[in-house]
């Protein structure tokens, strides 16, 4: 990432800041990429390409001004915090909020950060109830940002975070926490985005941060969140998709009206 490109990602992200490796900028920087960067495979659904490199990252998510999943949240924010000179971790899980563990391969990317002698975890692409705050690598301690209650806890050599859902915790992904590099990724993402059987090849998953509190989307069905107040809908149509997009997510994209969604037949 170039210095110039650096300026325009923080432009895209509204962010405005002392630059120096801080817990307090990491948060600040985090909450800013979440809530201007939205979660969408879009691309996927599309039969588009899901690239990871540096260039396609940036043309998509800061100058399209478009969101992704985690392969590309995390792989943009992990550049963007060298540029910040952060010592930081790249690591899988598996998801295991809807699948058995023995189920789920190691297809979700996130970051530690290692700040004086504290570690933290960083989760910018994990959707819907991803943590919009710096988590300490701490087991069982609970870390509140508004409405949001999130949790490390260990299983035998695993860490796993939970997630506080309708006053219970679940868990939502479990790793090792081993190191793992650029072409780790590359392999996952390949999977995600073009196995038959990936969720990303069969759902339309989207999750965006809107000024009164969180808009999740799964296929047809739409969950808002306001403060304490929850609404859930279903999309009639594509065009209504086109219409949320616009003002919940900021993406303009006229192509979804043509949108296939394999588990939602009469889209199809």
């Amino acid at each position: 990432m170039t210095p110039f490109g650096l300026d325009a990602y923080l432009a895209r992200i509204g962010w405005r800041g002392e630059r120096s490796p801080t817990l307090a900028t990491l948060a600040s920087l985090l909450r800013a990429h979440m809530v201007a960067i939205p979660f969408e495979n879009l691309d996927v659904l599309l039969g588009r390409p899901v690239r990871l490199d540096p260039g396609s990252l940036f043309a998509k998510l800061v100058t399209a001004r478009r969101g992704g999943y985690c392969f590309e949240h995390t792989t943009l924010f992990h550049a963007v915090l060298d540029e910040f000179g952060y010592r930081t971790q790249t690591h899988a899980a598996r998801v295991v909020m809807l699948t058995p563990r023995s189920e789920s391969p190691r297809t979700h990317m996130f970051l530690t950060v290692h700040i004086g002698g504290d570690v933290v975890l960083v989760d910018p692409g994990f959707g819907g109830q991803a943590p919009l705050v710096p988590l300490p690598l701490v087991a069982g301690q609970d870390v509140r940002d508004g409405a949001d209650c999130h949790r490390l806890v260990r299983d035998g050599e695993e860490w796993v975070l939970q997630a506080e859902i309708d006053r219970r915790l679940v868990p939502l992904w479990m790793s090792t926490l081993e190191p793992q590099y650029p072409i780790d990724f590359v392999l996952a993402n390949h999977y995600v985005s073009t196995f038959p059987e990936s969720p990303f090849v069969n759902r339309l998953m989207l999750r965006a941060i809107t000024p009164e509190g969180r808009t999740s989307v799964m296929n047809r069905d739409v969950t808002e969140r306001r403060g304490t107040e929850v609404r859930k809908y279903q999309l009639p149509d594509r065009a209504a998709l086109r219409a949320l997009l616009e003002r919940d997510f900021g993406i303009e994209l006229p192509d979804v009206e043509a949108i296939r969604v394999p588990s939602v037949p009469d889209w199809s």
